[in-house]
């Protein structure tokens, strides 16, 4: 039973894609936070679009074994994306306790987009929180590759490619990028 199980996991993996840009020490916090979930199965490759980084990211990219692109299409990237599904986040983010096994049977259940629930812990003031427009990736966003696939286009980038899709609410909270970088 257990087998059977973790057979219908391996089928569903996930592949987490993230851009940076002089994001050394934001990029190594987010991959530290997906050991884990290689380490159980659920991530099986991880790639990161660089925009033009002059620190450390590729070096952090490669020790981490990340597929690193400094030239893409969003297209093709998503098409040579080893899991059925794909999670979108932003270098920095990092996702609390408890996200490997929700996303784990999320991915067995259901069929449309989700996104992580906010911390509560990191929230903005409350002012701020009301008149601001929440960045499409601070709660990142998990989609199935064949809707990805469906909805990228070329030159896309990834916060476009999440704005305006409905996406369900999991439970397990990020830590959004904000607080890493200090915004």
């Amino acid at each position: 039973m257990a087998f059977a199980a973790a057979m219908r996991y391996m089928s569903k993996m996930l592949t987490v894609i993230m851009e940076c840009r002089d994001q050394e020490s934001e990029l190594a916090q987010t991959l530290s936070v997906l050991v884990s979930g290689a380490v159980e199965g659920l991530v099986s490759d991880v790639v990161v679009l660089d925009h033009g980084s002059r620190d450390g990211s590729p070096h952090v990219a490669d020790a981490a074994g990340c597929r690193f692109h400094t030239q893409w299409d969003l297209c093709e990237v998503l098409r040579a994306a080893r899991g059925e599904w794909v999670l979108l986040v932003e270098a920095g983010a990092r996702l609390q306790s408890g996200w490997i096994d929700e996303v784990m049977e999320y991915i067995a259940l259901a069929k449309q987009a989700a996104r992580f629930s906010p911390s509560r812990v990191y929230r903005k003031p409350l002012l701020t929180r009301i008149v601001r427009s929440v960045p499409p990736l601070e709660c990142g966003f998990l989609v199935p590759k064949a809707q990805a696939v469906t909805t990228a286009k070329s030159g896309m980038t990834l916060s476009a490619l999440a704005t305006g899709q409905k996406a369900a609410r999991l439970s397990s909270e990020m830590i959004p990028a904000w607080v890493v970088a200090g915004r």
